[in-house]
């Protein structure tokens, strides 16, 4: 028995000689989503979501999203993209359903999305600031374990957004804001001459940081914050951010008294 062995280029032009365009096509969006279904890059390009070859956040997803890969997941993004049109848009939905097999996809945009409802994506329409609208849909998803803020990238609706689901969001869940170089636009809110604003998306989330270390300089007095609490860590890449949510409670390694004599000395 010969073993023969084909290149992409050589398969590729057995293809090209003897099916259409259409045939092509068609075994093309059957069999890509299966062959790279591991891989957010290539299905971020398969599916012409902006979350590659425009921005470059699929890498991050990747390392981050991976070992959740086949989890039983309800995953909510906030932005279905293409704007006031009903057909368009849903590319990046499509993605999360193909890259996380046995989860549900649920997908807010301020426009009538409907028509990319398929079996594991649903859409809602509403604001992502609208916190009625928001409760009713985790009410009816329940539980809620990974959170995309792909929406209006205006500076006040991340940052309410975030205020609002984050508590709801599960115990150990993933909640990410992307294209935070609106925190220096002016016309979304932001500023670019005052970096530590709370006001701003990179301004409120740097500044909850530090309560990362709250044991480390809380004192009896000290209010203690939910997010000081719930915030377990955060992970800042260009225009994106991921905050993972968990109990962040491992104290402080130094004894309360002398601690207390280091923070006041």
């Amino acid at each position: 028995m010969v073993n023969i062995t084909y290149d992409k280029s050589t398969v590729k032009k057995l293809l090209q000689n003897f099916l259409t365009k259409e045939q092509i096509r068609f075994i093309r969006e059957i069999y890509y989503p299966v062959i790279y279904r591991k891989n957010l890059i290539k299905l971020a390009t398969f599916y012409k979501t902006d979350k590659w070859n425009r921005h470059w956040y699929a890498q991050h997803y990747q390392k981050h999203f991976e070992p959740l890969r086949k989890k039983r997941l309800n995953i909510l993004e906030i932005g279905i993209g293409g704007y006031s049109n009903p057909n368009k848009g849903g590319e990046s939905l499509r993605m999360w359903k193909t890259y996380f097999p046995k989860s549900n996809i649920y997908g807010i945009d301020i426009y009538e999305k409907k028509k990319h409802e398929e079996k594991r994506i649903k859409t809602f329409q509403g604001s992502q600031i609208d916190l009625n609208f928001l409760k009713e849909i985790i009410n009816e998803i329940g539980q809620v374990d990974i959170i995309i803020d792909d929406g209006s990238h205006i500076n006040d609706h991340v940052i309410k957004s975030f205020e609002i689901l984050f508590p709801i969001l599960s115990k150990n869940g993933i909640y990410v804001i992307e294209d935070t170089q609106t925190s220096y636009w002016k016309k979304f809110g932001g500023s670019r001459d005052d970096l530590n604003s709370n006001k701003t998306t990179m301004g409120f989330f740097k500044n909850l940081c530090d309560g990362l270390n709250y044991a480390e300089f809380s004192t009896p007095d000290y209010i203690l914050k939910y997010f000081d609490k719930h915030i377990i860590s955060m992970h800042f890449y260009h225009n994106l951010i991921f905050i993972y949510k968990g109990e962040n409670n491992e104290g402080s390694n130094i004894k309360p008294k002398k601690l207390a004599k280091l923070i006041s000395d």
